[in-house]
């Protein structure tokens, strides 16, 4: 597997040209860029040879040659690899061989991924040279269902933060705001997918990861339940709550991207057996029957004014789409220390040998975990089980819950880089990790400011079909999916 980089100018200027005389005498459904189009939208076009795997590369790399300087979401750009993989992907489908949705679609994977022969850093000094020798197994289940990686996304140190604004390779800058945050740990992912660097990514979620970046960046973030998608081959923060999830512009991107990641890996200690349904099918799934569950404590206290008004009126729209809505109760969370032990007990060798590496902050995070005893890990590792047997007699009154994503808007990057500020944005995500339930954030409007907000829809385990079925259902009746951050 060849993954090296290349001098892309030559290629950008005939990929340029081949898009503009492609522009000029075909027409898209909706649009008459390469890389405004949804999963979805270019895969049909793919499919029915109307643009090419080629074509579809070259827009994204003409793309990210001219915005990623200012947004800085790539540490590594896979460039001659996504070429070439973009060629051989062409000839297939004119031998008449198409692997499913994803063929020929461009996506990029957060930093803490490993690819075979790629640079993969966590974006830390500590890991600045590491190279893996294979891929994580959900990277080899992308390629295998034809996806194209353009390179790997900048993120939070260890994706241990909230923010991406501590990262070895500077910050990523949101790009909504460029002098705002995006949310981490991955925030490289949603930046790229925000300002069309990509037509999909991959992002992982320990405490909110997915989420946060998703709602800060005006995208679709999902993890699914724990044990869905397998997290073998990707660098952990903490295993007991570690996802890895897709982030696209909408819904129905995110259950193609599902459907090709979903299913057991018996070498990944955290992997369920479970049946695996078509995802797309919850698009066409009815949601009047549901019923919603409004959890106000804790999901609603302390909230920025914005975003309780923007999530009030979604709840007006949702409530129109399902049968019924009432105020619930979920278990409360008892103090689980379990990513702190888990976090130091994989850096514990590093940190050996590499201390002086680690950003401050991060540092200072990992060794919160240092004197936590054998005994109080075991304890909580059993509470953790009771609180997950737990969340499902919620859902015996109710089928899904709705929140807000975040309690804020993005801070400035300035205010990131030296504080803990980051830390409150999980308070709304990590129930739902400790839960191991799916949720998925979609954007439900913007600020004064023009900052977006998220809302967070959530639901049983496997419930899946049920909360892509109603995130869809709402995106269909609004139009925040659509807009795009003005970059030049």
């Amino acid at each position: 597997m060849n993954w090296g980089n290349f001098d892309r100018r030559d290629f950008i200027a005939a990929c340029s040209f081949s898009v503009a005389s492609f522009i000029g005498h075909r027409s898209f459904a909706q649009s008459t860029e390469p890389s405004d189009l949804t999963i979805a939208q270019a895969s049909k076009l793919i499919r029915s040879g109307d643009l090419s795997p080629v074509e579809i590369v070259g827009a994204y790399l003409t793309r990210i040659d001219r915005l990623d300087p200012q947004i800085n979401a790539f540490i590594t750009l896979t460039d001659q690899y996504a070429v070439t993989r973009a060629r051989a992907l062409e000839a297939e489908l004119a031998a008449g061989n198409w692997r499913g949705p994803l063929h020929g679609i461009p996506i990029a994977l957060k930093d803490n991924i490993d690819t075979e022969g790629v640079l993969t850093t966590a974006a830390s000094a500590v890991f600045a040279d590491r190279i893996p020798e294979k891929n994580a197994e959900i990277v080899d289940r992308l390629e295998r269902a034809g996806a194209i990686i353009l390179g790997k996304l900048n993120m939070h140190e260890f994706a241990y933060g909230g923010s991406s604004a501590i990262t070895h390779y500077k910050p990523v800058h949101n790009p909504w705001d460029l002098d705002r945050i995006t949310g981490g740990s991955s925030g490289g992912s949603g930046a790229a997918v925000a300002a069309r660097l990509c037509a999909g990514a991959l992002g992982t979620d320990t405490g909110g990861s997915v989420r946060i970046p998703a709602a800060h960046c005006g995208i679709v973030g999902l993890k699914a339940t724990y044990g869905l998608a397998s997290i073998r081959g990707i660098i952990p923060l903490g295993a007991s709550f570690d996802h890895v999830g897709p982030m696209c512009r909408t819904v129905a991107d995110a259950a193609l991207m599902l459907q090709a990641m979903a299913g057991y890996d018996p070498l990944d200690f955290a992997s369920i057996e479970a049946e695996i349904p078509r995802y797309s099918s919850a698009m066409e799934r009815r949601t009047s029957e549901l019923r919603i569950g409004i959890p106000r404590e804790l999901f609603y206290e302390d909230v920025d004014p914005q975003i309780l008004s923007a999530v009030s009126r979604a709840h007006e729209i949702l409530s129109d789409l399902t049968t019924e809505t009432e105020d619930v109760d979920v278990p409360a969370l008892p103090d689980l220390p379990i990513v702190f032990s888990e976090a130091f007990a994989y850096h514990a060798p590093f940190l050996e040998a590499k201390r002086e590496l680690y950003d401050p902050i991060t540092l200072e995070r990992i060794l919160r975990g240092e004197d936590i005893a054998t005994s109080d890990y075991v304890e909580a590792k059993y509470q953790l089980e009771l609180v997950r047997n737990s969340i499902a007699r919620v859902f015996e009154n109710v089928d899904l819950l709705v929140t807000p994503t975040l309690p804020a808007l993005p801070i400035r990057i300035a205010d990131a880089v030296t504080s803990d500020a980051d830390e409150g944005l999980i308070r709304n995500t990590m129930p739902f990790n400790i839960f191991g339930i799916p949720s998925i954030s979609l954007p439900c409007g913007f600020s004064r400011e023009g900052l977006p907000i998220g809302l967070q829809i959530s639901g049983p385990a496997l419930g899946e079909l049920d909360v892509l079925a109603l995130a869809h259902a709402y995106e269909q009746v609004t139009d925040w999916h659509e807009r795009a951050p003005e970059l030049t």
